[in-house]
């Protein structure tokens, strides 16, 4: 095999692991990666806005809001008006977002996360100078994307946009 067939290769091996992951968190939850992202968000952070909940995620507002749109017609967050200041709305779970979110196999990212912080400072580096290579190889360093390892996370944010 060339090359340039092996990275192709890790590449699609990659992108299937993710695929994978996603359907299995579709069936097991019936959530997506980045609706999952944000509940544990709310659940870690508690009082939380909708603009922090996407600093702390790295998705846009709109991404975010459209989202946590979707789970709340599902009844999974609801949405409450700050006491103190009015202009302020928090995301709370709902009790049925709690069972999900307790049921929910952990985001694919929680593994790499943990592997790659235990490797060597220069292991680091090299990894993330390489897949920044790899994407800009493929004209892709200008797209817009949150830290997530899920196949569908930008396009589920964009079609559930566009509903």
């Amino acid at each position: 095999m060339e090359k340039h067939e092996e990275v192709l290769v890790a590449l699609r091996q990659i992108i299937r692991a993710i695929d994978l992951h996603s359907r299995k968190l579709n069936k097991v939850a019936g959530l997506t990666g980045p609706q999952l992202v944000l509940m544990r968000a709310i659940h870690d952070l508690d009082e939380v806005t909708i603009r922090q909940l996407s600093n702390h995620t790295n998705m846009s507002q709109a991404t975010a809001t459209t989202i946590l749109d979707r789970l709340a017609s599902r009844n999974l967050i609801v949405r409450v008006r700050s006491n103190l200041d009015k202009r302020k709305v928090h995301a709370h779970l709902t009790p049925e977002g709690e069972k999900a979110l307790e049921q929910a196999p952990k985001p694919l990212q929680e593994s790499f996360i943990s592997r790659f912080q235990s490797l060597e400072e220069w292991e680091q580096s090299l990894l993330i100078s390489s897949v920044q290579r790899i994407s800009s190889m493929m004209n892709a360093e200008n797209i817009d994307a949150a830290p997530l390892l899920e196949v569908s996370a930008l396009t589920t944010a964009e079609s559930e946009k566009a509903e």
